[in-house]
């Protein structure tokens, strides 16, 4: 029967270039996408690769894992160890920021077969002369490769027939000689893993940070009135009294004047509104200026090292897009998108129009240019003394552009940290973070419910995401007033500010209006503030009644003291009776201070049994144990393993236990 055809010609061939080589290396982990991306690591962890890596046949094999750091032209190369069925391991240090490379290298280790062999012969004269100069052949091979010096002098002492077989054989068995054979092996059939494994070694910052965000212009000391950096230093020891350690400018530049939006968004603006500091650009200057009314560029690096003397950082907002205005679109009209009309194409997303924001266009045919420009944006700030970026919208520009631009900066500046802005979906937000994001934000501003915040905690600490994915949780930003904190009393701040602190190592609040518990929507239905701070400048009442300042304080300095609350991945689900309330262990092996948090997720007082097993955290069960809640400063006993809460989030919204047993904390 003929078969029908299809107009083209297969010509697949899977001929190799050197069938001698006979290792297979099949599989690397921890890696991404079969080691497409970097994986993420933070200095000072020891960094452990497994591979499988096997051949045909039952020969001894030798494997070895390489690594270095990409500044360093030398590799070092460490031995893996074999765990059982052709898997292999090894670790090494991490020491230096920013980007290592791993291989991995195996190769059949004819010589320690050939050795084997040898000690299960019978001695007599045949077998040794003719196994003897196989094993020589061997070895001239091991030296033909390497060059050693020391083992050619072996081998010519080998090669003596002053000496008797016997004594030669007993030379070959020198463990010294095993020894010098492992140090110079012959790796002329050697194999390497297809492409390398890349780490992004970070500081410790992008593991473990507290964000607090705040707009510079609404703390002028005179009400209504712009306000400066200076003014805005008086703000530094109070944000570093309640804990936090990343102040989060929105943008600083000038704003644009063209389509400027006015107060609640709106359309038209009059004289007095300032507008969105996301409309950025005007005849002032663009993305490396600073707008008039916060001062200058020496203000601002007053601000950072002012900052930097309360252990605070100051992140800047990078939005690549452009008002009407910008000198971008004078300069560079090429990297805009002009409409029939001779208008630019400003940002769309129906029904939503944002006039006063026009979108680089990353197809255009002087795209080289543009993505230098924007690298220099990064690098101009990065001179100023700033060494963190969120990063606004990432989602809506090429994620090629990203895996350039953060590969370029790391390389050059390896301490840098970028937070993606994406709430967008779950592949393109993940597919940022491949692409070299420090931290995310992430869909937990909408997890409500006790099973959503455990589905979605397991989704963020399970392979494959936890090697290239860490979270940032935001209860409330500038855009969003979560449907849950609308018109909700502070207990509920209270929760969402424990849950976001204590699920993840990261995290952060859009201030005053989170502490202050600002909870009016624009509408019913929207989650938008009223009389957004985006558009106005706002008078702020720092101390005003029923703030959470305190609260907030308290659970950041508990953060600060507990390694366990300082990893996100480290995190146990504890089954209860009562679906709301949500209960889960903190613990870092080899820390000991294992923390029981129970939080009440409802505005109603709950009550519930929680199954928590105290032989999981090293207690002895067969006898009490105390749990202090270091929120309240009140401790318990506990016996056995079902144990009664009850949470009144009048009084506090969640319990934040440390265990201990015999008046000692458990190891």
């Amino acid at each position: 029967m003929k078969m029908p055809s299809f107009g083209y010609e297969v010509k697949k061939s899977f001929l190799p270039v050197d069938g001698r080589k006979r290792i297979v290396i099949e599989r690397i982990f921890p890696s991404v996408d079969c080691s497409d991306f970097p994986l993420k690591r933070v200095i000072g962890q020891t960094m452990v690769v497994r591979a499988y890596v096997f051949a045909d046949g039952h020969e001894r094999i030798s494997v070895h894992l390489a690594y270095r750091h990409i500044a360093d032209s030398q590799w070092t190369e460490i031995p893996m160890g074999e765990l059982g069925n052709d898997e292999w391991e090894a670790s090494f240090p991490l020491e230096k920021l920013g980007i290592y490379e791993v291989k991995i290298i195996g190769w059949i280790d004819h010589f320690q077969n050939w050795l084997e062999k040898l000690h299960k012969l019978a001695e007599n004269d045949k077998d040794i002369a003719v196994e003897l100069a196989i094993g020589i052949g061997l070895l001239e091979k091991n030296w033909a490769f390497s060059r050693s010096q020391e083992l050619k002098d072996w081998i010519d002492r080998l090669k003596d027939e002053r000496l008797s077989l016997h004594q030669r054989l007993q030379l070959i068995k020198n463990p010294y000689l095993e020894e010098l054979v492992q140090k110079n092996p012959d790796r002329s059939l050697s194999v390497e893993s297809n492409s390398p494994l890349y780490i992004f070694v970070e500081r410790s910052k992008a593991q473990f940070s507290s964000w607090y965000e705040f707009f510079p212009r609404s703390w002028s000391t005179v009400p209504g009135k712009h306000g400066t950096f200076k003014e805005c230093e008086r703000l530094l020891p109070d944000i570093a009294a309640m804990g936090f350690d990343v102040v989060y400018l929105p943008p600083i530049h000038p704003i644009g004047k063209k389509a400027r939006k006015g107060k609640n968004n709106a359309l038209i603006a009059s004289p007095e509104d300032v507008g969105s500091p996301w409309a950025i650009g005007s005849a002032e200057g663009g993305h490396k200026s600073i707008h008039p009314s916060l001062g200058s560029l020496e203000d601002f690096r007053h601000f950072v090292k002012k900052a930097a003397e309360y252990g605070i950082e100051v992140a800047l907002d990078i939005a690549f897009q452009c008002s009407p205005d910008h000198p971008y679109l004078l300069e560079h009209p090429a990297w805009f998108k002009w409409r029939p009309d001779g208008t630019v194409q400003y940002a769309e997303n129906p029904p939503k129009k944002y006039e006063d924001i026009v979108p680089f266009d990353f197809e255009t045919e002087d795209w080289q240019a543009l993505w230098e420009e924007l690298k220099s944006i990064f690098v101009f700030w990065i001179n100023q003394g700033v060494k963190i970026f969120r990063v606004d919208n990432p989602h809506t520009k090429p994620l090629a552009f990203w895996r350039w631009v953060i590969w370029e900066i790391k390389r050059d500046y390896p301490d840098t940290l970028f937070l993606s802005e994406a709430f967008t979906r779950p592949k393109l937000l993940y597919g940022l973070a491949k692409r070299g994001f420090s931290q995310s934000y992430t869909y937990f501003t909408w997890r409500s419910e006790a099973s959503e915040i455990k589905a979605y905690m397991e989704e963020l600490t399970s392979p494959p995401v936890v090697e290239f994915f860490r979270p940032n949780f935001w209860p409330n930003t500038p855009d969003i007033l979560a449907s849950y904190l609308q018109y909700a009393p502070p207990s509920v701040f209270k929760m969402r500010h424990v849950l976001a602190a204590t699920l993840s190592s990261n995290y952060g609040i859009y201030g005053p209006a989170f502490e202050l518990c600002v909870n009016i929507p624009l509408e019913p239905g929207k989650e938008e503030y009223k009389d957004s701070e985006k558009y106005e400048i706002k008078t702020w009442d720092w101390n005003a009644p029923g703030n959470i300042k305190e609260f907030i304080a308290k659970v950041n300095h508990i953060r600060k003291l507990h390694p366990s609350l300082q990893r996100t991945e480290n995190i146990r689900f504890i089954q209860g009776d009562n679906p709301r309330l949500l209960a889960y262990v903190k613990e870092l092996p080899g820390h000991g201070d294992p923390l029981l948090i129970v939080v009440n997720m409802s505005r109603n007082t709950e009550t519930g049994w929680i199954h928590f097993q105290p032989e999981s955290v090293g207690l002895d069960p067969s006898k009490p144990y105390q749990l202090t809640d270091l929120l309240a400063d009140v401790t318990y006993t506990w016996h056995g393993e079902w144990n009664f809460v009850k949470l009144d989030p009048e009084a506090c919204p969640a319990h934040l236990f440390q265990l201990s047993q015999d008046g000692s904390f458990s190891p």
